[in-house]
This record gives structure tokens, C-alpha cells and sequence, in this order.
């Protein structure tokens, strides 16, 4: 396995938005890179693949804490979610469970109720016709669709109608 030319086809994926260390590592693992290898040719490319990510992190292009810290501001400006939903994403991206409660914690987020009713201020508008209880339905499965609770969704559906 070529170190340059697979290092350089990291810095093309990782051009396009920052990437956690399990989405290269996927990425690297992809048949594309790794045919069919006997066993010594496996060991070296997990070598090589170790060595690229070791000089990523070295020049900071692979951090899972930046990852995740970016990751939160753009749910949070983007694509509003739920906590737990913001959480369960970072853990698929592979970041660990430690980093995740530090970055949501140390982050200046907008709270649940502030979140849900910023998308219910957006979403009414498609339902000013409709009945109040149709209202009810369609507003609530939007949001409960976005990870918020029944509770949150319920008062800020409430506020919107009166």
C-alpha cells in the first residue's frame, strides 16, 4: 500500500467536512483499498493505515473532540435534534461516550424547548388551515421525528395555537 497516495486521498475525503477517526478508518477498509490481501499484505496495510492517521493527528486533520464539537454546532444550527439524538449520532461516528458528554456539556446549546419551538414556529405555517387536532398530529410527529419528547412537543404546540 502506497503511504502518499493513500494519505493524499485521505486529505481529498477529509476536504469536504471534518471526519471522525472511525469514518477514515471505514474509509480506508473500503474494497477500493483493499483487494483480495494474504495475510503479511493485510498487516501491512493496517500498518500503513496506522501510519496515516498517526501523521492526520499530528497535523490535527483527524481529532475526534473537534469532530465532535463540530459535529454539535452544526446540529444545533442546521438540523436542530434532540440531545439524545445528537449523542447516538456522535457514538455511531465512533466517538467515545466520555467525549460526547463533554462536548455536550461544555457546548452553548439552545435548550430542548427553545429548539422545538424554533422548528414549530417554521413548520406552522404548512398548517394554518387545518383543523387544531390535525395540527396536533402533524406537528407532533414532526418533532417527535427529531428525537424531542411528547412532553416538549405537547407545551410548545400549545403555545403556538393560542
Amino acid at each position: 500500500m502506497d503511504f502518499e497516495i493513500y494519505y493524499n486521498k485521505c486529505l481529498h475525503f477529509l476536504s469536504f467536512r471534518p471526519r471522525s477517526e472511525k469514518e477514515l478508518r471505514e474509509y480506508l477498509h473500503k474494497p477500493i483499498f483493499i483487494k483480495k490481501a494474504n495475510e503479511e499484505e493485510k498487516r501491512e496495510i493496517e500498518n500503513t493505515i496506522q501510519a496515516i492517521i498517526k501523521k492526520l493527528k499530528e497535523y490535527r486533520f483527524l481529532d475526534d473532540n473537534d469532530f465532535a464539537r463540530w459535529w454539535v454546532e452544526q446540529r444545533s444550527k442546521y438540523k436542530p435534534r434532540a440531545r439524545r439524538v445528537i449523542a447516538m449520532e456522535l457514538k455511531q461516528k465512533g466517538i467515545a461516550v466520555d467525549v460526547i458528554e463533554e462536548v455536550l456539556e461544555s457546548e452553548e446549546l439552545p435548550s430542548e424547548k427553545e429548539k422545538v419551538r424554533k422548528l414549530a414556529e417554521k413548520r406552522i405555517l404548512k398548517y394554518k388551515d387545518l383543523p387544531r387536532q390535525k395540527i396536533y398530529e402533524k406537528m407532533g410527529r414532526y418533532l417527535a421525528s427529531k428525537g424531542f419528547d411528547w412532553e416538549i412537543i405537547r407545551e410548545s404546540i400549545d403555545d403556538l395555537i393560542k
